[in-house]
């Protein structure tokens, strides 16, 4: 895996750049090209990282408060 999915790890904030209405979630792992996030709105998600890149959300710019 390249890019910004190869640093994600467990805990971090992240956002999926094609479904903002699915709000912050936190990965829950990344193995291979798998990421398994935590989405806010819709749960737990798979991701295919070959095929999407998330974004990282950094802590202050989580707007759950």
């Amino acid at each position: 895996m390249e890019g910004i999915n190869a640093i994600l790890e467990p805990g971090m904030l992240v956002r999926h750049p094609a479904q903002p209405d699915w709000g912050v979630g936190q990965v829950q792992s990344n193995i291979g090209t798998r990421i398994t996030v935590n989405f806010r709105e819709v749960g737990k998600v798979v991701i295919d990282g070959t095929r999407v890149s998330l974004s990282i959300v950094s802590p202050k710019d989580d707007d759950s408060t």
